[in-house]
């Protein structure tokens, strides 16, 4: 049986992450994983999670299963924490997942479950692993204008013009902040046409929320989420704790419908099928570590203010990568950098200029040039800077 399994393509990432650390120069800089790093390149762990860990390691009884959808309580503070403090519960049925990921791949399965016809579109360009996903299940998908390749900014009537031409009951895959790769985001001017345009064709919004509080704040960033649900009447979110709790490795993550009240019971007992089918109970330590933040007053205070200091060290190095390049080219082409959000930006770099930089400099960065400026620090961002213009960009 096993001879008949083909050769899989490789992980670009990955393959950059084994070509990152293969290489023998001291002075390399990895900006390709998509991982945040302190100034140290350290992924450190967070106060608040340090401090939940150890409340669970004296209070936690038992490691029995939770829950086929997770614990409650996890499932309700991650809705009060995207959608606001009262949310209207009577809409929402959620699931944990293992990551942002899971909650992706378990959405994906529920449209084909209930509309097995329906295209799901997706930005270009977008996290590779949603078009990987939707390949591997067979659904269908068309992409739609988003990046603007001369201003770096979003195309935003490109977007409006190829939306136009979605479906009733068909998927809109929308990035909830942070655009990965890009760092190009939507107002909420941009925001709000979008969910008239959804409201006009029918299509459904399908949130991907792995970055909120990377961007302009833990509720601005929220902002369009909160927009969209308020406007439509059936919304899917997938979100993910691995950035703004630190978690990455505990695969902490959400899945919420939104729909009338008399679909919820339904909705609810399909998502919790899917976890059945597919790895039964989801993991609960990183949801345990989350819910006892998010539910005690100090610990979710010491949280949101250490999320803001990784937000806003992101925002300077941002600040100070675009005014080293304005310095050395005497341009402003770069201040898109500044403008961009979260943890990525996109360059619009050649491949061969991307080879350059990782060839010449020791910089390595994924093909499409998209950099993470998590693994900068204020002594590489020079460094950066020059290698940027030495190679041509």
């Amino acid at each position: 049986m096993l001879n008949a399994l083909k050769p899989q393509p490789a992980d670009k990432i990955l393959q950059l992450i084994g070509q990152f650390r293969a290489d023998p120069r001291n002075d390399k800089i990895d900006l390709g994983v998509g991982v945040y790093k302190d100034a140290t390149g350290l992924t450190p762990v967070m106060r608040a999670v340090k401090a939940a860990e150890y409340r669970l390691w004296q209070s936690q009884m038992t490691k029995s299963y939770t829950g086929l959808a997770g614990e409650p309580e996890f499932n309700s503070a991650m809705a009060a924490m995207i959608l606001g403090p009262s949310p209207d519960n009577g809409r929402i049925a959620s699931v944990a997942t293992p990551g942002g990921t899971g909650a992706i791949r378990q959405a994906f399965e529920l449209i084909r479950m209930a509309a097995p016809d329906a295209t799901v579109w997706v930005s270009d360009p977008t996290w590779p692993n949603h078009t990987s996903i939707l390949n591997y299940l067979g659904m269908k998908q068309r992409t739609y204008r988003y990046f603007d390749t001369e201003s770096r900014g979003v195309d935003f009537a490109g977007l409006i013009s190829d939306l136009a031409g979605a479906k009733a009951g068909d998927v809109v895959l929308l990035h909830g902040c942070c655009h990965n790769p890009t760092g190009a985001n939507l107002t909420l001017p941009e925001w709000d046409e979008v969910a008239a345009l959804l409201e006009k064709t029918g299509a459904i919004p399908l949130i991907d929320l792995a970055y909120q509080g990377f961007g302009d704040g833990l509720e601005e960033d929220a902002g369009g989420t909160r927009l969209i649900v308020a406007r439509l009447p059936e919304v899917l979110i997938a979100a993910s704790c691995s950035k703004n709790f630190g978690i990455y490795r505990e695969r902490t993550g959400v899945l919420m419908t939104l729909s009338d009240p008399s679909l919820r019971e339904v909705s609810q007992a399909n998502l919790a099928f899917l976890n059945r089918q597919n790895y039964s109970f989801p993991p609960d330590h990183g949801a345990r570590v989350v819910t006892t933040i998010l539910m005690d007053e100090a610990l979710k205070a010491d949280w949101k203010a250490e999320l803001e200091a990784i937000r806003n060290g992101m925002l300077s190095l941002r600040a100070q990568l675009a005014q080293e390049l304005r310095n050395l080219s005497g341009s402003d082409r770069f201040g898109f950098i500044a403008q961009h959000r979260g943890m990525f930006s996109r360059l619009g770099a050649t491949p061969e200029q991307v080879e350059r930089l990782r060839a010449e400099h020791g910089i390595y960065m994924v093909g499409d040039s998209r950099l993470n400026i998590a693994g900068l620090n204020v002594k590489t961002v020079p460094i950066l800077a020059r290698a940027i213009l030495a190679v041509g960009i």
